[in-house]
């Protein structure tokens, strides 16, 4: 069955840049995992090593178990769909979406009935006459993917595809790309910038930052379980919360009080706080300094009583079905709190609310690695 792997991958350009920073990574066969970081952080450049485009400083590119990192592209029976389309501007769509089989010395009658073929499964039979320059940035899209699809190729990368889409359409081909993927059940690495594609297609994510993995699982392991402060405020829509507080053991040994934004919050009992990485001192009290985190599907505004902190809406997004409230709490934080609650919220700005936060989605992080401290979520 064809697989990728990628063993040890590293790639410094000249003048000492490392873009590729030793990466380990299995595309198992009919898997789409998804490389997700902001600009910069080597998700294209790597996807460009796969592809036989840029070659690795040390490293191997194995398919099906087969090391192609010295194969030049043509040799590798990859299929890549590129953020700016890449198509033939002189040739109609019929023959865009032909010319891999036509390279391939397949028949005449066999390029043109697959070219059939594909043009049906994506809706662009209307479309198979007409220039690329004729054709919409959807439409462009469309037979950028069925070049690729026509090809039929052990592999597929997809390098931003969506990015030069409006909405609507963004959303559209996000869906033809799933429907594809569950037909032709062949591993697929699909790059991006944007953290909803990555939650609504990956069937694993690889969340990447300064040429690293930071973290690589399901979306939604990362998205309930981050490993960084990084991976907490880039995976989720408005970002999670990540406050100053401390963490303190009490004398009993029998429950964790935990102090933040001036609101104190008993939580179940947790292991001893490690110290520096090494064992706790021996004494009945621990406690050490974290940054909390929390998402703001996970604050509430209690009715009466109950709240953990208190403060005033500094801003109102009503987003239809949700609202985003900014609130500025009474003892500052680094910034202001996010809250997303249901339906439409007519508070007014500067309005006083109290805040409620949910103990069992509580995430807590090492100030200084940004790690999340493993004990530090308690269990539902």
């Amino acid at each position: 069955m064809p697989e990728l792997r990628l063993e040890a991958i590293e790639k410094i350009f000249p003048g000492g840049h490392t873009a590729v920073a030793g990466v380990d990574l299995e595309v198992r066969d009919g898997e789409l995992v998804v490389l997700l970081g902001p600009s910069g952080c080597g998700k294209s450049t790597l996807l460009r090593i796969v592809a036989g485009i840029e070659s690795p400083t040390q490293g191997r590119v194995l398919l099906g178990g087969r090391d192609v990192t010295e194969l030049p592209p043509q040799q590798r029976d990859i299929a890549m769909v590129f953020q700016n389309y890449a198509l033939y501007p002189h040739m109609s769509v019929r023959d865009n979406l032909g010319f891999g089989l036509k390279m391939r010395g397949e028949s005449r009658q066999a390029v043109a009935r697959r070219a059939t073929e594909v043009a049906e499964s994506l809706g662009i039979t209307t479309l198979l006459d007409r220039k690329p320059s004729q054709l919409s940035g959807g439409q462009r899209q469309r037979v950028a993917l069925g070049r690729a699809i026509a090809r039929n190729a052990k592999t597929f990368l997809l390098d931003e595809p969506l990015s030069n889409l409006d909405v609507q359409l963004r959303v559209q081909t996000r869906t033809e790309i799933a429907r594809l993927h569950r037909e032709l059940h062949v591993p697929m690495l699909y790059v991006t910038h944007d953290q909803e594609e990555a939650m609504t297609l990956g069937d694993r994510v690889a969340v990447m930052h300064s040429g690293r993995f930071l973290q690589v699982g399901t979306p939604l392991e990362i998205y309930n379980r981050p490993a960084t402060q990084f991976v907490a405020r880039f995976v989720g829509s408005p970002r999670m919360n990540l406050l100053p507080g401390s963490i303190t053991r009490t004398p009993d040994g029998k429950t964790s009080r935990l102090e933040m934004t001036g609101a104190v919050i008993d939580l179940p009992p947790f292991p001893a706080l490690p110290q520096d990485g090494k064992a706790p001192a021996s004494r009945a009290t621990d406690s050490r300094p974290v940054v909390v985190g929390i998402r703001p599907e996970d604050v509430s505004i209690p009715d009466g009583s109950g709240a953990d902190a208190r403060g005033r809406v500094d801003v109102v997004e009503p987003l239809g079905r949700e609202t985003l409230l900014h609130v500025v709490l009474e003892q500052p934080s680094a910034e202001p709190v996010r809250v997303l609650v249901p339906g439409q919220v007519g508070l007014a700005l500067g309005a006083q609310v109290g805040l409620h936060f949910q103990r069992h989605r509580l995430h807590f992080f090492d100030p200084e690695t940004q790690r999340q401290i493993a004990w530090g979520v308690p269990s539902a």
